[in-house]
């Protein structure tokens, strides 16, 4: 009784304050009972040289000298690790922008709407279960195979780049939405996540808004940029930092990590690899978040 009295006389800010550290306190537990120690050790074996023999697992400190065998002696790091950033920066904008129009369009009242809501889930559910196992040897790898080597989209997209290029527009641009055609698989199975957060923020957006733009005589694309993208503006922000995040951890770079590490058992090579990539991750979600934050809207 007593502590409930002393939770009411608490201000708004420190009752907020206070739910959102329960909220993360089960995460801050998780971190620090079940990933620092082992974070700290990535970090060691990452400045050593490790031998494992009858004896045991032997340390001895080398410097840098892994890192500097990553990034100038590794054939393979350099070229992964540049391949996985465009990879990002092509593929986070589309699917952004991609989950944002299907979440505009699911939000709308029509027959079936809970069905097409399930159909553009479902990969995210089946991900790690049906649809992880089939892409080894299945269809879904054939497909990203051909369409890596512009098997299935080769001349529909050529035709098409040649029409835009001869209508005036831009080279760089039609290079652009033509990558985003041959990714059209990957982009649909990683949005997911994504429409559902911008589903559930368009939800919270008061349809009074709405109805007084139609009052004022506003038409549906003024509303959508008068009122629907800048109520969502911080879950735009909530899903780029998602995305890259989501890119960056399933690609052929955390797969060299582990086969460097697991398949040649050199663990200190290994976790070098694994700390410049994670400092090159920190480093793109600093510049993102920064210029994404600029244009948040956050409603008072």
């Amino acid at each position: 009784m007593r502590a409930v009295m002393k939770l009411k006389q608490r201000t708004y800010a420190q009752q907020k304050a206070l739910w959102g550290f329960l909220y993360v306190l089960p995460w801050l537990l998780g971190f620090l009972f079940f990933f620092l120690i082992p974070l700290f050790y990535s970090l060691q074996y990452s400045f050593s040289s490790i031998k494992a023999d009858s004896k045991g697992m032997t340390i001895e400190f080398i410097g840098f000298a892994n890192f500097i065998e990553a990034l100038t002696v590794n054939t393979n790091f350099n070229r992964t690790l540049v391949e996985s950033i465009v990879n990002m920066v092509v593929n986070v904008p589309l699917i952004v922008i991609f989950s944002l129009f299907l979440a505009v369009l699911l939000n709308q009242k029509f027959v079936g709407r809970a069905i097409a809501r399930s159909i553009f889930f479902l990969p995210v559910i089946l991900a790690s279960g049906v649809i992880a196992s089939l892409e080894a040897t299945s269809l879904v790898q054939a497909i990203n195979e051909q369409n890596a080597s512009g098997g299935f989209f080769s001349a529909g997209t050529i035709g098409m780049a040649n029409m835009m290029i001869r209508s005036g527009l831009n080279e760089d641009i039609v290079m652009y939405l033509m990558d985003a055609v041959e990714r059209i698989y990957q982009i649909v199975s990683q949005s997911g996540v994504q429409i559902l957060i911008f589903l559930a923020g368009i939800q919270t957006i008061s349809p009074q808004l709405y109805e007084a733009s139609k009052i004022e005589g506003a038409t549906g694309y003024e509303a959508f940029w008068k009122i629907t993208f800048p109520m969502v503006s911080p879950l735009i922000l909530v899903n780029v930092i998602y995305t890259i995040i989501d890119s960056f951890s399933r690609n052929n770079m955390t797969d060299l990590i582990k086969e460097t590490g697991f398949t040649t058992f050199n663990f200190g090579l290994s976790s070098a690899m694994a700390w410049i990539y994670f400092l090159a991750i920190m480093v793109i979600l600093f510049i993102s978040t920064y210029f994404v934050s600029k244009r948040v809207f956050y409603q008072d």
